[in-house]
């Protein structure tokens, strides 16, 4: 038989409802200063796809609802769990009981390939930051490391939401192993 691509019935995707109630993996990602709100949205459709518990937006990131949103989100906005703090420092606090694992390229940053269970404990906290300025650097010292994806070519950083895809991806990977 030939290959053909699934039809969306054949997927069999589950609907909000039943996607709220599933159990998701144990970590929260938390938007610092993201400018760009068709990269909020992108984000939104990861953390759907590989089912992380909540997403914490914080000072300049756009939230739902909000057009340019919609447009990646294309309605995860709706699945997954997400709330607004004013300060990063805010939403942070808002999650004493994580490992804090900053994405960032820092003096003593782990490269993703090394990330393994010894550094996670029962819950993740995710932070990413903004396009140009990073993840602030309140944020990187209350970190308990900062993450960082090896590169190979002429640029010094990925776009946030592709970051945002490798990383959590990875990081999946090893939580539902354990």
């Amino acid at each position: 038989m030939k290959n053909r691509k699934l039809s969306l019935e054949e997927l069999g995707r589950m609907d909000v409802e039943t996607y709220r109630a599933s159990t998701k993996i144990p970590v929260t990602v938390v938007l610092d200063d993201i400018r760009s709100a068709l990269n909020v949205g992108s984000i939104f459709r990861t953390c759907d796809c590989i089912g992380v518990e909540k997403i914490l937006l914080s000072g300049i990131t756009a939230q739902p609802p909000h057009k340019e949103i919609f447009k990646t989100a294309i309605g995860a906005t709706e699945s997954v769990e997400w709330e607004y703090f004013p300060t990063i420092n805010e939403a942070l606090n808002s999650i004493p009981e994580a490992v804090m694992i900053s994405v960032e390229q820092t003096t003593q940053s782990i490269p993703l390939t090394e990330l393994n269970t010894s550094h996670l404990n029962k819950h993740v906290c995710i932070v990413l930051g903004n396009e140009v300025k990073g993840v602030s650097q309140d944020a990187i010292e209350q970190s308990s490391f900062c993450l960082e994806i090896p590169q190979y070519g002429t640029k010094h950083s990925f776009n946030v939401s592709v970051c945002a895809g490798i990383v959590l991806w990875e990081l999946s990977q090893i939580l539902r192993q354990q």
